[in-house]
């Protein structure tokens, strides 16, 4: 009897507390107001929702909802953290002006076990502003205009024209491939064709999982993209270290890297270098394919849009001496509608959907509290479609940037980010998409064979696979 006594007890203070840790999970304590929100199921949150794949060109299901019930500014919980999430363009740009204040940049530790831990995203402060300044040296618009520009428009041309002569090519792999290929040999002198180590492809493996759910066992996509990383890492391993032995420099960037390494003043190690690599292999092949993929998209979906383009790029052929030269950087100035073009894709592509910060210290903002230890996520997207900011903003409309700053960021404009974490490499994507378009619209005819349903995001990134491009050359050439 005492027995059943003292289960009955245990189990009823068993359930007391459970309830009490149920509520203080749903009630999460703070010293002011909290965003409205709620914060789903212990744990797990809300993230089962928030990880559904949806059509690219919306906001996301997850946080559309949300915003038309608790409005701009919500709290939520996804893969065990208290997440404010903000659409409010004032509240991002004061989170953002709170960088290594009240607030720091985070990753989830899945993400960042992927890209590594001491890669240049975990850095803050001077660690920061050094790498991002090496990374300038690399992309920077001196660079880009005494040496990228060149080698660009030479790996572009010979891509078209191996496309044109398949035909037809799936044009998410076909960008993806041409990218992978200038950043490999650009950042390491790595290439596919010359070896049998095939980083491209366990590359691949890696960036399809890079934000999957966190399910570390075989047969996932997040444990492919783990063995992808590692084989990848190895292999970006063994080049740094046969070049270091063999101190024959290739003037590419890891020749740059070896010596910042070997400099008393770096705050690299070798570690550091080849996660730096990798990072930069992920920019170069994922953010700047992407929209070099949906920029035939779009433009082919709209022929007025293709009419404007090409009256620009011949008018560009029309003032040349010699109509097959490369195209030169006052050319590459001279295109203004071309860019409006460029920002019109990178807002409806959304390259960059979710921007995170940790707080450090209890922010107030717009008569709220975001307690310390809480995360605040930023969606871009919904400020590129709020139709309150743009005119009909689901529409590709490149003349609504007509007149305004086409080369700067705003509180409504975070293609590339904001604030000091500003994508450093976006003078580089601006540049790529611009000479592949020179091309694709003075060289080349092409019809694409799909439509918007073929456009799925996951979190994080756009996986526009499986789109077919008819392609075929002119009568001129590269």
């Amino acid at each position: 009897m005492i027995m059943w006594f003292f289960i009955l007890c245990l189990t009823a203070l068993l359930a007391v507390g459970i309830s009490h840790w149920v509520y203080m999970w749903l009630n999460p304590k703070c010293d002011g107001k909290l965003p409205p929100g709620s914060m789903g199921f212990p744990i797990i949150g809300e993230t089962l929702e928030f990880f559904a794949p949806h059509p690219f060109h919306s906001i996301p299901p997850f946080i559309r909802n949300r915003m038309e019930k608790y409005g701009a500014v919500f709290r939520t919980s996804l893969v065990g953290k208290k997440v404010v999430v903000s659409t409010d363009p004032e509240v991002n740009t004061y989170i953002f002006q709170q960088e290594d204040k009240s607030v720091l940049l985070w990753y989830t530790e899945s993400f960042m076990k992927v890209l590594g831990k001491k890669s240049l995203l975990t850095h803050h402060g001077v660690i920061h502003k050094y790498l991002k300044n090496l990374i300038l040296h690399h992309v920077g618009p001196e660079n880009l205009k005494a040496n990228v520009m060149s080698e660009l428009d030479a790996v572009i041309c010979s891509h078209l024209h191996a496309w044109a002569r398949h035909g037809t090519v799936d044009l998410k792999e076909v960008t993806s491939n041409m990218l992978f290929d200038y950043a490999a040999k650009q950042l390491m002198s790595y290439d596919e064709s010359k070896t049998p180590l095939k980083l491209a492809e366990n590359f691949k493996a890696f960036i399809y999982g890079l934000l999957s759910f966190p399910l570390d066992i075989p047969g996932t996509a997040y444990h492919a993209c783990l063995q992808g990383r590692k084989n990848a890492t190895k292999i970006i391993t063994d080049i740094y270290n046969d070049r270091k032995a063999s101190k024959i420099r290739r003037g590419d960037f890891l020749d740059h890297l070896l010596e910042e390494v070997e400099s008393e003043k770096s705050f690299l190690n070798e570690s550091s270098a080849i996660d730096l690599v990798l990072v930069l292999l992920f920019a170069y092949h994922e953010t700047t394919s992407t929209t070099s993929t949906l920029v035939p998209k779009f433009i082919s979906d709209h022929p007025d849009v293709l009419a404007e383009l090409t009256k620009e790029h011949e008018e560009i052929l029309k003032n040349r001496d010699d109509e097959t030269s490369e195209i030169t950087w006052q050319e590459y100035k001279s295109m203004t509608f071309t860019h409006m073009v460029i920002n019109e894709t990178v807002r409806l592509a959304n390259i960059v959907p979710a921007i995170f910060r940790k707080v450090v210290k209890d922010v107030e903002v717009k008569g709220y509290t975001i307690p310390e230890g809480w995360l605040v996520m930023v969606v871009p997207s919904a400020l590129h479609l709020n139709p309150d900011v743009y005119t009909d903003p689901h529409t590709f409309n490149p003349w609504r940037w007509e007149g305004k700053e086409l080369h700067a960021g705003s509180k409504t404009f975070m293609a590339f980010g904001g604030g000091v974490r500003l994508c450093v490499g976006a003078d580089f994507a601006k540049l790529q998409m611009a000479i592949f378009i020179h091309y694709l619209v003075t060289k080349y005819r092409w019809k694409i064979n799909g439509g918007d349903e073929k456009m799925i995001r996951r979190p994080g990134l756009v996986f526009p696979n499986g789109l077919p491009i008819e392609i075929s050359e002119k009568d001129m050439k590269c």
